[in-house]
């Protein structure tokens, strides 16, 4: 979407095909007539049919010289400071083609959706539109040559399940952490929780409660908080191999399976340090300015969420400010 409404703000005639495999590409493009085609996002291999005629831009989710299909999951599984995105064009071999334009981005401690919604949506579109200028004024591609100091990727394997699972008796915080972040989004690590399989989404660190490792030891607006060796993490999201992602308890009780931990409320009022717990909703004061922040998972908000931020609301109301900012 962001892709089309950028190209037709430019003026150019922008035409938008929904495929699922090559004879669906093959008939847009006979349907359209392209001069040239854009592919923000790409799950199937072009045919040859198709860019060796008709020039095909490719965004890949990678630095100059990545390659494969778990480009973000990588970035996020090494701890990369620094990742980017590159426009290619189609050629036989997958992300192997003439490169267009290229960005790199800072990343931050966040899951994979969250990277691509923000940093790598934003370096996509300024790369797409560089390449986009460079082919409207008769520009030229350049090689991929990895002998040159300024590519820094490289072509990595899809991660699979087997390289994801979590060893709960011995894997630190941290891994987990960066592990489930990886993997955020699609398609989750798959674990056993309580004698039950589910992939585990939307992971936050917790710095202060402890169990044995594995074990569920808290509950809080539907996560469940998991103690690792060197401390615990809480888990917001479950998914059953053949259901519905859902709220981590809410998974559990509809598998049967019986959560033995308390409810462990958090205050939404309190200066605690970054990342010390899981909260879906706080609020904080500066100069006079009441903050009130809420994050649920990919937006969406239940019944019981929007009574709960009903209430931090009326309680942000009831504080000596002038202005209040929703977060």
């Amino acid at each position: 979407q962001r892709a089309l409404i950028a190209l037709a703000e430019l003026g150019h005639s922008v035409d938008v095909a929904v495929v699922e495999n090559g004879a669906d590409m093959e008939a847009a493009v006979a349907r359209h007539q392209p001069e040239l085609i854009v592919c923000p996002i790409l799950k199937r291999l072009i045919p040859e049919s198709i860019w060796s005629k008709t020039p095909c831009l490719i965004v890949h989710p990678g630095p100059k010289g990545d390659r494969g299909p778990s480009s973000l999951d990588w970035a996020i599984e090494l701890g990369m400071a620094e990742w980017g995105v590159t426009v290619l064009q189609a050629n036989a071999e997958p992300d192997a083609g003439d490169i267009w334009a290229t960005r790199n981005f800072r990343t931050r401690e966040v899951g994979k959706s969250s990277l691509y919604r923000h940093e790598v949506r934003h370096a996509a579109i300024d790369a797409l539109l560089d390449a986009i200028a460079d082919v409207v004024d008769g520009g030229t591609s350049e090689k991929l040559d990895y002998n040159d100091a300024r590519v820094t990727g490289r072509a990595r394997p899809l991660i699979k399940q087997p390289e994801r699972a979590i060893d709960w008796g011995s894997e630190s915080t941290e891994t987990v952490v960066r592990r489930i972040r990886a993997a955020e989004g699609h398609p989750g690590v798959l674990d056993t929780v309580e004698g039950s399989e589910f992939h585990l989404f939307g992971v936050h660190r917790e710095r202060a409660l402890r169990g044995h490792a594995g074990e569920i030891i808290a509950t809080r607006n539907g996560a469940i908080c998991r103690a690792t060796v060197d401390g615990a993490v809480w888990i917001t999201h479950l998914k059953p191999v053949d259901g519905f992602k859902l709220p981590a308890t809410r998974a559990l009780e509809i598998a049967g399976r019986a959560i033995n931990a308390p409810e462990v409320s958090a205050p939404i009022h309190a200066p605690l340090p970054a990342d010390h717990t899981y909260r879906e909703i706080f609020y904080e004061e500066h100069a006079g300015v009441g903050y009130l922040h809420f994050d649920f998972y990919n937006g969406a908000m239940s019944t019981d969420q929007c009574r709960r931020l009903l209430d931090a609301y009326r309680y942000a109301r009831s504080r000596p400010t002038k202005v209040i900012v929703l977060g």
